[in-house]
C-alpha cells in the first residue's frame, strides 16, 4: 500500500469514528413533553436515566398519573413504555421517537384503547 492509499484509509477511518461519535446521545435528565392525542393534550414531565442503550425513568402527568418506565436508545431512536393507571385500569402506553439534538426529541405515542398521537420533548 502506498502513502497516498494509507492517507486515504486513515482519513476514511477518522471520518467514520467522528460520525459514530456524533450519534452517541445521552438523554439523562428532566424533560418536558408536549403531547397531542385524539383524547386531548398534555405536558408530562419525564425523567430519564441512560446507561448505554438502556433507559429507565419516571413519567408524571395530570392525565396518566405517575409511572416508572424502561426503554432503549439506539443511535438517535428512543423508545419507552409503561403501564398507566387510568380510572383503576392498567393501560399500556408506548412512546417511540427520534432524538433531534442534545435537548430535543419528537415522535409518536400510543395509549392502547384510548388513542394515538404525537409528542415533542425539550430538556429542562
Amino acid at each position: 500500500m502506498n502513502t497516498i492509499s494509507r492517507l486515504i484509509c486513515v482519513a476514511i477511518l477518522v471520518n467514520t469514528i467522528a460520525l459514530v461519535a456524533q450519534d452517541k446521545v445521552d438523554v439523562t435528565g428532566k424533560w418536558v413533553f408536549t403531547v397531542e392525542t385524539s383524547a386531548g393534550t398534555g405536558t408530562p414531565t419525564v425523567t430519564f436515566k441512560q446507561d448505554g442503550e438502556k433507559i429507565t425513568g419516571h413519567y408524571s402527568s395530570m392525565t396518566l398519573g405517575e409511572a416508572d418506565f424502561t426503554g432503549t436508545v439506539k443511535g438517535r431512536d428512543i423508545a419507552f413504555n409503561f403501564m398507566a393507571n387510568v380510572l383503576d385500569m392498567q393501560i399500556p402506553v408506548s412512546y417511540t421517537g427520534t432524538i433531534e439534538g442534545k435537548d430535543a426529541m419528537k415522535g409518536k405515542i400510543v395509549i392502547t384503547g384510548v388513542g394515538d398521537g404525537t409528542f415533542t420533548g425539550k430538556r429542562q
